[in-house]
């Protein structure tokens, strides 16, 4: 036996009030006196009224809902911010919809589309990095939108992302100060970036990555190795750069060992990626590297494998769930009527260390 949902009008009736009382009561619009409100809502309480939000959003143009586009869901960094977004949203009475793009425009663009053809109040986008970003450009004006980890050339929306040119900075001034000088950084780089970390060390370094719009976060973090020898007066030896724009896991091993058989051996690798992470595991098994005895180590992000292990692993922690959290509630203050220019927020990681890095003698 089927029992019959609560309507508005069963609710108004309980409150003695009108249905258009009750409707804008329980829709949340238009004006309606405290002790009104009061009655409709114990009413509603009572018969276990649930709004139907398909009915609201015809009324008020709004569904309650944001749509998000992760660049990787699978990713560890991803699932914690979407628990930040989805934990805010929830709070504020959104629902959210989830969508991935694998680092594909084509995917990315798709992903948008569905969004919207939903009628999403508004999208939290990871954007590629690709330079196809036009889809996201006829965006601005039409629903709000935050950039979540990276950020488009000539798209001034709100965003939040980390300080990746600082983190990458210090990460690596750490390991200068231990006395390592000969430091291999793996990068991740879009598939379609064409540029090469080669083509910046042999200009001014700080000002030539500071005009060349570097926003994905790999050249960003680069930008921080550059600074990090600049500060200290050491250069930069290209044969301790891996430059990797293959998603392949197998890419990621596969640079790590070029690193490892590098013509100057290093003394410490910084991994700035969790995917290059994992390549450089993958390598250490292989040679039969030790850390921190032959070789220290620090990856960028921390995951929940470098603690349980021994030594632990050091890493450039991101406030992932932060991140979410931050995002959420800078799309729903637009949402909500903000008009105010758009904010780009830089949060801080914490350095974590866990002793995978070693002092050496300088140049040793």
């Amino acid at each position: 036996m089927s029992v019959r949902k609560a309507t508005i009008a069963d609710v108004a009736q309980l409150a003695g009030v009108s249905t258009a009382t009750a409707g804008r009561v329980l829709g949340g619009y238009g004006y309606s006196s405290e002790d009104k409100k009061a009655r409709v809502l114990r009413a509603a309480e009572a018969l276990g009224y649930q709004p139907n939000h398909l009915a609201r959003s015809l009324i008020t143009g709004r569904t309650r809902t944001i749509g998000v586009v992760t660049a990787g869901i699978q990713r560890q960094l991803y699932g914690a911010i979407i628990r930040g977004i989805a934990d805010t949203a929830e709070r504020e009475g959104f629902g959210v919809l989830i969508a991935n793009s694998d680092e594909a425009p084509d995917e990315e663009m798709r992903a948008i589309r569905n969004l919207t053809a939903r009628q999403v109040d508004g999208l939290i986008v990871a954007p590629c990095g690709d330079s196809s970003d036009a889809h996201l450009r006829r965006l601005d004006g039409q629903l709000p939108v935050v950039l979540l980890d990276r950020e488009v050339a000539g798209l001034d929306v709100d965003s939040v992302a980390i300080d990746n040119v600082g983190a990458a900075r210090d990460c690596v001034a750490r390991l200068i100060a231990a006395g390592h000088e000969a430091i291999g950084l793996a990068l991740d780089l879009p598939r379609t970036e064409a540029r090469s970390a080669a083509d910046f060390v042999t200009r001014p370094r700080s000002r030539a990555l500071a005009t060349d719009s570097m926003l994905h976060p790999g050249w960003q973090r680069f930008h921080g190795y550059l600074l990090a020898h600049e500060d200290a007066g050491l250069p930069v030896d290209l044969s301790l750069l891996a430059q990797v724009a293959d998603r392949r896991a197998e890419a990621a091993e596969r640079a790590a060992l070029e690193l490892l058989q590098a013509p100057r051996r290093p003394t410490a690798l910084v991994a700035g990626s969790a995917r290059m992470t994992r390549g450089i595991m993958s390598a250490l098994l292989k040679t039969g590297h030790r850390i921190p005895d032959d070789l220290s180590f620090v990856g960028f992000d921390d995951l929940d494998w470098m603690s349980f292990v021994s030594p632990g692993y050091d890493a450039v922690a991101q406030p992932r769930r932060r991140m979410g959290e931050t995002a959420a509630k800078m799309l729903i203050d637009r949402i909500s009527g903000l008009a105010e220019a758009p904010r780009h927020l830089r949060l801080s990681p914490r350095q974590t260390t866990r002793g995978s890095v070693r002092a050496i003698a300088a140049g040793g």
